[in-house]
């Protein structure tokens, strides 16, 4: 759903706003740091689990896990500048209706993320019951995934696009 709205604003040129209103740009950018930074908090903390640690959870509404989603997607303005630099690049206005192109061409990225994602949902189902089985591997990973999120959050937050520095 967030690559959805992100291709469509790209494809009738509202995602421009990102590369004209740095600022904005910088805001989702700091809080999609924001959210890595409380999943890393969330792994390290005393007590914090890690993210393929087996445990019983609540049944959540397919609208809570929608909502999950498309947030963390919306987080993520990389995706906009995506449409907007890389697809661009394969419209030909010689074969027709531009604004259908990108769209075709949003259609496939979306296509290719959504097995790609498929593919490690299922492969955390299969790390998930080889932690279970082996708890000092679950530590470890847990360690792990909470230092290259905090990592990953540290560097994000450091990123100042060039416009935004003058």
């Amino acid at each position: 759903m967030g690559f959805l709205v992100y291709m469509t604003l790209a494809n009738v040129g509202l995602a421009v706003v990102f590369v004209a209103v740095p600022w904005l740009y910088i805001g989702f950018k700091a809080a999609g740091a924001a959210y890595l930074a409380v999943l890393a908090w969330q792994a390290l903390r005393q007590g914090g689990r890690g993210l393929f640690e087996p445990r019983s959870l609540q049944r959540d509404s397919h609208w809570r896990l929608l909502r999950m989603g498309l947030i963390t997607n919306l987080l993520n303005p990389k995706v906009a500048i995506l449409y907007l630099a890389l697809i661009p690049q394969f419209i030909d206005p010689a074969r027709g209706h531009t604004t259908a192109q990108g769209f075709t061409l949003g259609a496939v990225q979306i296509a290719v993320g959504l097995t790609v994602n498929a593919l490690i949902v299922l492969a955390a189902g299969s790390i998930a019951g080889l932690l279970k089985s082996r708890p000092a591997w679950a530590k470890w990973q847990r360690w792990t995934t909470g230092s290259l999120l905090g990592a990953v959050a540290i560097v994000l937050a450091r990123e100042v696009p060039a416009r935004a520095r003058a």
